[in-house]
C-alpha cells in the first residue's frame, strides 16, 4: 500500500477491493459536502431546505449512507500492518453502535439528537470521523495529501466543540463548509490515482 511502484500484476480481486475502498472515500465526501450546502441554504432561509431538514428523512438516509461510505473505505483498505487494520475495524464497530444508541435516543431518528440543544449527543459520531480520519491520513502520509492529516484533526474536533456548544452556528456552518472543501480537495486527487499505488508490495503485508 502507498507505494508508487508496480511490484506485481493485479488481479482482479486487487482492483475491485481498491475500486470499493475509493468509492467509500467518494461518498463520504458527497455526503459531508451535500450536507454543508444544505447547511448553508438553511443559513440563508431557503423555505425548501427548511422544509427539507423538519422532515429529517432525508438526513437520516445521508446519515446512514456516510456510515455505508466510510464502512467501505475501512474494510477495503490496503495496509501493511495487520494490527492497524484490526483497530480500525474495531473503531468502525463502535461507531455503529453509536449509530445504534443514537437511534435509541433519538426515537428511531438518529438525526434527531444532534440538533438538540447542547446537541452532546454528537459525540457519538467521533468514532465514525476518527475511521475517515485514519483514511485520510493514511493517505497523507503514503501520498503527501496533507489536507489528509488535516482533515484526521479537524473532524474529531469540530464534532467536539459543536458537541459541547462552543461554535456559533455561523461557526458551525463555516467549519462544515471548510471540512466539505478539504474533502473534495483530498478526494480528487485521490480516486485518480492508479490503483496499483495501493496494493504496492504485498510481501511486506504482516497479518
Amino acid at each position: 500500500m502507498g507505494e508508487k511502484t508496480y511490484y506485481q500484476p493485479l488481479t482482479k480481486e486487487d482492483r475491485i477491493t481498491v475500486i470499493l475502498y475509493r468509492t467509500g472515500i467518494f461518498i463520504s465526501t458527497a455526503v459531508i459536502a451535500f450536507c454543508a450546502y444544505i447547511a448553508l441554504e438553511y443559513s440563508r432561509g431557503d423555505a425548501e431546505v427548511l422544509h427539507f431538514m423538519v422532515s429529517g428523512f432525508t438526513l437520516n438516509i445521508l446519515l446512514l449512507i456516510l456510515y455505508f461510505g466510510v464502512g467501505l473505505s475501512v474494510f477495503f483498505i490496503h495496509l501493511y500492518v495487520g494490527k492497524f487494520y484490526r483497530i480500525l475495524k474495531k473503531i468502525y464497530y463502535v461507531a455503529v453502535l453509536c449509530l445504534a444508541a443514537l437511534f435509541l435516543i433519538g426515537h428511531g431518528s438518529p438525526v434527531v439528537p444532534l440538533f438538540r440543544t447542547p446537541p452532546l449527543s454528537s459525540l457519538l459520531l467521533i468514532p465514525l470521523s476518527l475511521c475517515l480520519g485514519f483514511v485520510t491520513a493514511k493517505e497523507a502520509f503514503c501520498f503527501r495529501l496533507i489536507e489528509g492529516y488535516m482533515l484526521a484533526v479537524i473532524m474529531p474536533a469540530y464534532l467536539f466543540f459543536y458537541a459541547v456548544g462552543a461554535l456559533s452556528p455561523k461557526a458551525t456552518i463555516v467549519g462544515l463548509i471548510i471540512i466539505a472543501v478539504m474533502l473534495f480537495l483530498f478526494m480528487i486527487r485521490k480516486i485518480f490515482m492508479p490503483i496499483a499505488f495501493d496494493i504496492g508490495d504485498k510481501s511486506a503485508y504482516q497479518p
